[in-house]
């Protein structure tokens, strides 16, 4: 089915609509066309991990604290997260994607790219093969997915998004240089509210804006990011589609049903590094560890984390812990613990894998 050619690259992202409450409507279709989330309940302090575009409709987001989402829409029908049944239906859709080509790359349950560069069915058009898998999986999954086509990732990703729900996109080599221009720079990988604001903050607003830079000048102001900067504004990505993921970190969190005062927080630092080091001890291959990090989400939902290149022990976390309270001085209401492994190279116009939201 897959022959060897020649660049550009051929690139579909699929990104599964909704998809684990498309998988709760189509296990109870009764919910269709109702206003629907997934998430924890509102008395446990529990979170949206998604939601329909009904919800969307009233303001209701992913990662949005449940009681908000029921005050924003009071008829909205919760549902608690089944994740066995979420991957029964992905692994559906993996072997779907795997009568087409074997270079898949897994990002989470309901997203992935595929490269089909050398692959021959339909007619080796990879806009074909796009709109077939939507089709097949429509047809015999029950969901609906979004696709974007392009030569390389960043691209492709950008463009799975365009017609949301169930939408196709189609970017050509030709038209790459074009579609970048208006971009926002949030569409950027890699770049954050934080990192956004530092970019907005030279008067840019869009890629055809940050073009204006030269390559030292992006690295001087930003470092070894300011040359990836340089390269996806311009819509150039070489990243190769990877059939096996590179874990960079593990970590463990709690969200407390009480939001706990800095003592109470050093109380929870024992076992919560106790399920740390277990979780570490059952990565069977990984990388050297080169920080550790803490994680904090104080009561007014305000986050922060903070590494240090140290090795894991519950005086590195109780260190870290101490310095990350102190940015907001104030009752926490989760907390979390973690580590990162070294990476086994440097940045040098490859991208670091990018992990979506549901």
């Amino acid at each position: 089915m897959q022959a060897n050619t020649s660049s550009p690259r051929k690139i579909i992202h699929c990104d599964c609509d909704c998809f684990y409450a498309a998988v709760e409507t189509l296990d109870n279709p009764s919910y269709a066309g109702r206003p629907l989330a997934v998430g924890g309940s509102a008395d446990q302090r529990g979170v949206i991990a998604t939601c329909n575009y009904e919800a969307r409709a009233f303001g209701v987001r992913s990662a949005m604290p449940t009681g908000k989402a029921l005050r924003l829409c009071p008829d909205l029908i919760l549902v608690a997260p089944r994740m066995n049944r979420y991957r029964e239906v992905s692994r559906k859709i993996l072997s779907i994607y795997r009568d087409y080509t074997e270079l898949i790359e897994p990002l989470s349950l309901d997203e992935a790219y595929l490269d089909v560069t050398g692959v021959t069915v339909c007619q080796g058009s990879a806009t074909l093969i796009a709109e077939d898998i939507r089709r097949r999986v429509r047809q015999e999954v029950g969901v609906t997915i979004s696709a974007g086509v392009a030569p390389n990732k960043f691209i492709a990703k950008v463009a799975s998004d365009w017609n949301k729900p169930d939408g196709l996109k189609v970017v050509t080599p030709e038209q790459v240089a074009e579609f970048v221009q208006a971009l926002p720079i949030e569409s950027l990988y890699g770049v954050g509210k934080v990192t956004a604001a530092r970019i907005r903050n030279l008067g840019v607003a869009t890629c055809s804006d940050l073009q204006q830079f030269s390559l030292v000048q992006l690295e001087q102001e930003f470092g070894s990011f300011g040359s990836r900067l340089y390269q996806l504004c311009r819509g150039i990505d070489e990243r190769e589609v990877s059939t096996s993921r590179v874990r960079k970190s593990v970590s463990v969190e709690e969200t407390f049903s009480q939001d706990l005062d800095r003592e109470a927080c050093l109380r929870q630092l024992p076992s919560l590094y106790e399920d740390l080091t277990t979780r570490l001890q059952r990565v069977a291959s990984r990388a050297p560890i080169d920080k550790s990090f803490v994680k904090l989400r104080f009561a007014d939902f305000v986050s922060t984390t903070l590494e240090r290149q140290l090795q894991p022990s519950l005086e590195t976390y109780e260190l870290l812990f101490e310095e990350a309270f102190q940015r907001g001085a104030r009752k926490v209401r989760l907390l979390g613990l973690g580590v990162r492994f070294r990476e086994p190279e440097r940045f040098q116009g490859q991208l670091d894998l990018f992990e979506t939201s549901v």
